[in-house]
């Protein structure tokens, strides 16, 4: 990772300091925990943190002690287990409903929950529906029980774990929250709850006022938390700092420091990152959507079917293969065969938030905007963070012309990406559809400020409305800035970039300014859109030049002694001789209030 540290400042990396020696005991310690209570999906984060960590010597005498001594308990919760790893959760359940001991008490909730877990997933298999009352009911029973257990304090670490689940899936965020943090308190090495919280933390206030231990995973829980909630950079410094204090080698800390890059889009970094986690683990499937993204961002055909071809090989059933081949065949135009995909990883996980939105982007393309519209707000239902689905519910209302719908869905993800001038330009635009011509202007000049990645067109929309308001002065600084932009980033056959060019013209026409007026028309005969208006402009400056006298000589120097603001940005030897405090007639364009109105 070093040589891509070097894009960050040294010293915004925090300094972490961790006792590996520590951290290696604790992490065998959690890990035959979780191992033993069938959490797999912690079991192998702590696998994969203990393999960076690989050159860190475990002492023989740190060795986890068994939970459970040899006897009938032990015998039915190896049997137990048994039915628990075949996915027979009502099995699992039944044989551990008399045992007292922590381990065999969370196996029994635990299966309760799964099982209720299994039959919803399994009534979804056919058609995206909301969950069937009587898993809900299963929940709601389960809660009824652990209550109970909680109030009298008969819940260990793991069964609060299970406890906060199920508050979180019955929709109770707030009751959620404490359980899962008592919870984290009690096993601080448990990832699976830190995950949980961080699921229900919507915003950094919520962040800071949670009462977390000092622990090492509190590190990795923030930097997750901070991906989650759009702030990458802060996510990126904690994550170099982590790799800095010895988790170089974690495969998981490169996948998330490659996903930070995506949200950024920082597409050539965030694929390097990719590129090296496929070198160090090329069977990894765990965030290939993510990668197959950025290929298709980056219209990279070649490699997005090797990817796609790599994945099915791997595992064609899994949820990440069958995103990257709808991928594929999405960047083919081949949209009916990218829904199949999107639909079957739906099927294999009715909850997978990248299928859902990037088939509500294929339906948007198949312009069937109702299904687009279902697919966005499952995406929502599943994770209201992610501000894709926002941003599309948002599209498919302006395709319905119904700008208010589209004002509120731009608005939710404006807030999510506040620093996104995609999200800012969109909501500008419905303000302007909705005659609040001052909010779009406000929008508009803040997309152009934090960094326009569009090329330029909210300075283009925003001299459209100093227009629309009569404000020439600032319609041609805001357009003369935009053609400055686009001619640095190399564009030059923009139809907009005509307009431009010929407001520009006409202005200096009519601030009697002919050589500003001349060159701006010259450059619009280079669009075929503008080309007959050029001409009549042209013919204009000829005829007023014709007026001034010998070949317009005069008028050129009337107009070198106006010193005009944008012929200095543009040609500056043009003011070089010019006399010194003299006024352009245009104003610079002026900041934006960024106030709005309720």
């Amino acid at each position: 990772m070093d040589k891509n540290e070097s894009t960050m400042n040294e010293d915004s990396i925090p300094e972490i300091n961790l006792d590996l020696s520590a951290m290696k005991i604790e992490l065998a310690r959690v890990y035959d925990s979780c191992s033993r209570r069938g959490l797999a999906q912690t079991s192998k984060w702590l696998a994969e943190i203990n393999h960076a960590l690989k050159s860190t010597p475990l002492p023989p005498d740190q060795l986890p002690a068994p939970e459970l001594s040899p006897g009938p308990d032990l015998d039915t919760y190896t049997l137990a287990k048994t039915y628990f790893d075949l996915k027979e959760y009502d099995r699992a359940a039944f044989f551990t409903r008399n045992l007292s001991s922590p381990l065999c008490q969370f196996l029994h909730l635990y299966s309760r929950y799964m099982s209720a877990e299994k039959k919803r997933l399994d009534d979804l298999v056919d058609t995206v529906v909301s969950p069937d009352s009587a898993q809900l009911s299963q929940l709601k029973q389960l809660r009824v029980e652990l209550e109970q257990l909680h109030s009298s304090n008969s819940l260990d670490a793991y069964s609060l774990y299970v406890y906060g689940i199920v508050l979180r899936k019955l929709s109770l965020p707030d009751l959620a929250v404490p359980v899962l943090c008592a919870s984290i308190r009690a096993e601080p090495g448990h990832w699976g709850a830190w995950l949980e919280l961080s699921c229900l933390v919507t915003s950094r206030d919520k962040l800071a006022q949670l009462d977390l231990p000092d622990h090492w995973c509190r590190h990795i829980f923030l930097a997750h938390t901070y991906l989650e909630l759009q702030q990458n950079d802060q996510a990126v410094e904690i994550y170099f700092g982590l790799s800095k204090a010895g988790l170089a080698d974690s495969t998981y800390i490169m996948a998330q420091v490659a996903i930070a890059f995506h949200n950024m889009r920082q597409v050539d970094q965030a694929v390097t990152y990719f590129k090296q986690l496929g070198e160090v683990d090329p069977y990894r499937l765990d965030n290939l959507d993510t990668y197959s993204n950025l290929l298709y961002v980056k219209e990279q055909r070649v490699e997005l079917a090797h990817l796609a071809h790599r994945t099915n090989m791997i595992d064609k059933y899994r949820t990440e293969t069958c995103c990257v081949i709808g991928n594929y065949y999405s960047l083919r135009s081949q949209h009916e065969k990218a829904v199949v995909y999107f639909q079957r990883a739906l099927k294999l996980n009715p909850g997978y938030l990248s299928a859902l939105t990037l088939m509500g982007h294929e339906y948007m393309e198949m312009k069937n905007t109702h299904a687009a519209i279902q697919s966005y707000r499952q995406a929502i239902e599943v994770n209201r963070r992610d501000y894709r689905a926002w941003y599309g519910l948002g599209q498919t209302y302006e395709i319905l012309k119904m700008p208010f719908y589209c004002l509120y869905y731009y608005k939710q993800a404006q807030e999510l990406r506040p620093s996104d001038s995609r999200m800012l330009v969109a909501l500008g635009e419905s303000y302007e559809k909705l005659d609040k011509t001052q909010d779009a202007m406000k929008c508009f000049w803040k997309a152009h400020c934090v960094g326009d990645i569009e090329g330029g067109i909210a300075l283009l929309r925003l001299g459209r409305l100093y227009d629309r308001t009569n404000d020439s002065d600032q319609a041609a600084a805001a357009y003369n800035q935009y053609i400055i932009e686009t001619e640095a980033q190399g564009i030059t056959d923009r139809d907009e970039q005509s307009g431009a060019y010929k407001y520009l013209a006409s202005y200096y026409l009519k601030q009697d300014m002919l050589n500003e007026a001349y060159e701006f028309a010259m450059k619009c005969t280079e669009f075929a859109d503008g080309r007959e208006d050029a001409k009549a402009l042209l013919k204009e400056i000829a005829s007023r030049r014709g007026v001034g006298g010998d070949g317009g000589e005069g008028s050129v120097l009337t107009e070198d002694a106006q010193n005009s603001v944008i012929s200095s940005r543009l040609r500056p030897h043009l003011v070089q001789n010019s006399p010194s405090g003299i006024q352009s007639p245009r104003r610079d364009l002026e900041p934006v209030n960024l106030n709005f109105t309720p």
